[in-house]
């Protein structure tokens, strides 16, 4: 049985990085894009990042073009993007797919861990699991992600504690981060 120190995923410049080259420390993984209403989720993932990082925090970020086109760009022009908006300094991995039959392995093997629970209750998510709902049914039973910036929070034995969907606030996945960091 696969454990999420078993898979290798493209850096930005393509080159093979292993998830277990992060064993230890408390891992925060997000799939991303530049143009969403969630892309101000970049600054507090950046605050956050400069204040735990010493403590074994890595934010993982993978961009994803698969929510309506809302990542667009190669690789290059999102990190700009990203470094200019918001000053990521966080790793910033290969654009991926999230969904599907080319779905990136580790993200499979994320959402197997923790299955969508929904967004929530209320308008603003009801009109989102709409939205979302429509741009995944081509993916089936193997639509992992439902929209950008959903985040995978990882313990520092690897195993996948949490999953936190984008209509959650930061300041939760703050706590939850700090928690794990002791």
């Amino acid at each position: 049985m696969a454990e999420i120190y078993d898979f290798v995923v493209k850096d930005r410049k393509g080159n093979d990085v292993q998830i277990g080259d992060y064993a230890g420390k408390v891992l925060l993984i997000v799939n991303t894009a530049t143009g969403c209403g969630f892309t101000p989720h970049y600054a507090p993932l950046e605050e956050m990042y400069r204040d735990l990082r010493e403590k074994g925090l890595e934010i993982l970020d993978f961009p994803c073009n698969q929510f309506a086109n809302q990542a667009p760009g190669d690789a290059d022009e999102i990190h700009e993007f990203c470094q200019m908006k918001f000053g990521t300094d966080f790793p910033q991995f290969a654009k991926i797919k999230v969904n599907g039959d080319d779905a990136e392995p580790l993200y499979a093997y994320l959402a197997g861990e923790k299955p969508f629970e929904g967004f929530g209750k209320g308008l603003k998510f009801a009109a989102l699991k709409t939205f979302a709902d429509m741009n995944n049914k081509t993916y089936g039973d193997k639509a992992y992600i439902k929209w950008n910036f959903t985040k995978f929070l990882v313990d520092r034995e690897g195993n996948v504690v949490a999953r936190f969907e984008p209509t959650t606030e930061m300041t939760e996945v703050r706590k939850a981060v700090e928690e794990l960091l002791g």
